[in-house]
């Protein structure tokens, strides 16, 4: 019975390692071909953003061909051309209906990336988008002259910038920088561009940063104690 415990306790130890004989327990050995594993079926959940018609204005006009769908509406053009994973109909309400072709993660993903897209490019020609930012710090102000954003931010020399096209630009009162156009990537990259010349720093605050930023501030250093 002592032997038999050991045996169970201890598997592949079946052989003394002095005396070389068995125990009485021998293990199964099973053959390579008969191991087998159990395959799981993945359900991926419904993109709660995917799954939301796209409403197109009466202003717009859509051109859908398979994976490619361009609006036209009357700040401007826009298109967007669409992976295997996912694809675009129109309604008979008029409104745009994104779904899977397949059920993998990265169509679950795509699925509401591309829904997103498509709103924005909707949007974008029939009301646009605008970003603000604000100058923050003594002496640093900006100003447009003809196609190009001028500001002065304690450098020794001013910082121009070349508006791109398809983008207006407008100050107000001198440390109020608004950008607006119809295609909200191109905005977000020229807003980016812009801050990157004086991200705010975190003691005083002073920079360039988005109207809606909260910037987190820290302590300085405490003056000597008396």
């Amino acid at each position: 019975m002592a032997s038999l415990s050991l045996s169970l306790h201890h598997p592949c130890n079946s052989r003394t390692g002095f005396l070389g004989k068995t125990q009485g327990v021998h293990p199964r050995v099973i053959p390579a071909g008969r191991v087998g594993f159990i395959r799981r079926t993945v359900e991926c959940k419904e993109s709660r953003i995917g799954k939301k018609p796209v409403e197109v204005p009466s202003n717009v006009t859509l051109t859908l061909e398979e994976q490619f769908i361009k609006a036209k509406g009357p700040l401007g053009e826009l298109s967007l051309n669409y992976p295997g994973e996912v694809k675009v109909v129109k309604e008979e309400s008029g409104k745009l209906r994104v779904s899977k072709t397949v059920e993998t993660k990265r169509a679950n993903q795509m699925h509401g990336l591309f829904r997103t897209l498509t709103d924005n490019i909707i949007v974008g020609v029939s009301k646009g988008f605008d970003k603000k930012l604000q100058l923050v710090g003594v002496g640093y102000r900006a100003a447009v002259e003809g196609k190009d954003l001028v500001m002065n931010l304690g450098f020794s020399h001013p910082v121009r910038m070349a508006v791109p096209e398809g983008l207006q630009v407008k100050v107000e009162e001198n440390t109020r920088i608004i950008v607006s156009g119809y295609d909200k990537s191109a905005i977000g990259q020229f807003a980016a561009s812009i801050k990157k010349w004086r991200p705010p720093e975190p003691y005083k605050g002073k920079g360039i940063r988005y109207a809606d930023e909260v910037v987190r501030r820290k302590e300085g250093k405490a003056g000597k104690k008396k």
